[in-house]
């Protein structure tokens, strides 16, 4: 048992002596709450958008919705500069468009909208500009029409507006969770629990056990593993890299919660009223609260899903000869951990489902699947014991097939080993 503590002790020590190691300790935070703010604010801001508005109309409808356009103030985060140009026939509109494309390519003007009698029966309208990809100009330019034409259809109708309008409630749906994991918690603190915990095991259960591989191989190529299987058994050795990465993972887990806690806490310091303005970015991830019994599932899937990921990297890694080799092999263990990753969204949206059933109780997807259902429903503590009890003895059973693998394959060099070799190595090691 010493000699596996003595690797545990050296693998651990050496990626804490790393300056990287810190690096990612102290920013991992900062990066994690810049991938879901980030995206929500740099996107909210569209500025002022010169565009020109080709009316078509034999009504005063171009009017309209210039002057709507023209409305002092952002409209979802996008202010306009309007122009109204009029286009009474089809040839002048073909004209106008040739002649608004050349002021556009010469950025001159962002885009214009066309609108016809059209629009206001069909609810259609055509915007071009050269960016077409802008949510918030697109939305801005939506909400206006939309507005607009069901104002003019009520006209039509003898409906007034100004009624409907002062009729019309915006309502606040406030939701909470009945029980489980959370209990009491809105849809989107719930939905923000199942989703951190699904990106942070497939984060870091694939950094890690990328790690492993990549610490086994570096020292089956310089050879020093051949100095270290003199003294200790290979299956220590597998063992104790295993165990000493873990530990590292667990000390990284520590210090990211700390520090992710203190920048939480200081968040309105660090972006002020940032996202004050149409809508806070946190009104879809919500920090929720932890239990007890929630932290407990997230550390117990985790560590079941290191184990069992991490004795497969190691035996990538053992029966790889270079680089190339491995990152080659390894695709069948990480596509395993992607399908888990990309199914989470239909274990949220119906964590009791046969689909995420059955994938919380296969052992690959498990350390993902579990959790996200978990925090996104109300589970039995009896499914949970069953899926952690199958966990437990496919660990067993893949690290002892990962063991006989790697006993033979950490002083294998030359060609990759097929199926038909690995089978013969997994029977007579």
């Amino acid at each position: 048992m010493h000699k596996v503590l003595a690797v545990i002790r050296r693998e651990f020590v050496e990626r804490v002596r790393q300056r990287w190691f810190w690096i990612m300790a102290l920013l991992g935070p900062v990066l994690f709450g810049a991938i879901f703010y980030l995206p929500t604010l740099l996107g909210r801001g569209g500025g002022l958008k010169h565009i020109a508005v080709i009316d078509g109309t034999t009504t005063d409808f171009g009017v309209q919705i210039t002057d709507r356009l023209n409305r002092p103030g952002p409209q979802g985060g996008t202010s306009f500069a309007a122009a109204r140009i009029a286009a009474p026939g089809l040839t002048d509109t073909v004209r106008i468009i040739d002649s608004l494309k050349h002021e556009a390519e010469a950025k001159r003007l962002d885009g214009f909208l066309i609108v016809t009698n059209a629009t206001v029966d069909s609810g259609k309208a055509e915007y071009r500009a050269d960016n077409v990809s802008s949510f918030a100009t697109n939305g801005a330019l939506d909400n206006a029409l939309t507005e607009l034409v069901n104002a003019v259809r009520l006209e039509r109708e003898g409906v007034d507006p100004e009624v409907v309008k002062r009729a019309r409630v915006q309502i606040t749906l406030a939701t909470q969770k009945l029980a489980g994991a959370g209990q009491g918690a809105s849809a989107a603190q719930s939905f923000s629990l199942a989703y951190f915990m699904a990106f942070i095991l497939y984060f870091a259960i694939l950094v890690y056990g990328i790690n492993v591989m990549s610490s086994v191989l570096e020292e089956k190529t310089s050879k020093v593993v051949e100095v270290l299987v003199s003294s200790l058994r290979p299956f220590q050795l597998m063992l104790g890299k295993v165990l000493g990465v873990g530990a590292v993972s667990i000390f990284q887990f520590v210090i990211w919660g700390v520090s992710g806690r203190f920048l939480f806490a200081q968040r309105q310091k660090l972006i002020g009223n940032a996202a004050g303005a149409g809508g806070d970015s946190g009104s879809f991830f919500q920090i929720p609260h932890i239990s007890g019994e929630t932290a407990f599932v997230f550390a117990a899937y985790f560590i079941g899903g290191f184990l069992l990921y991490s004795a497969m990297f190691a035996a990538v890694g053992a029966m790889s000869s270079n680089e190339q080799e491995a990152r080659q092999t390894q695709q069948p263990v990480m596509y395993l951990l992607v399908a888990s990753y990309l199914s989470m969204f239909a274990m949220i949206n119906d964590p009791g489902s046969t689909l995420s059933v059955t994938l919380s109780l296969i052992p690959f997807s498990a350390p993902i699947a579990m959790p996200v259902r978990w925090a996104a429903g109300n589970l039995p503590l009896s499914e949970v014991g069953l899926s952690l009890g199958i966990l437990f003895v496919s660990i067993i059973a893949v690290t002892w097939v990962a063991s006989r693998i790697y006993r033979v394959g950490i002083l294998m060099t030359g060609k990759r080993p097929s199926v038909k070799e690995l089978v013969r190595w997994v029977r007579t090691a």
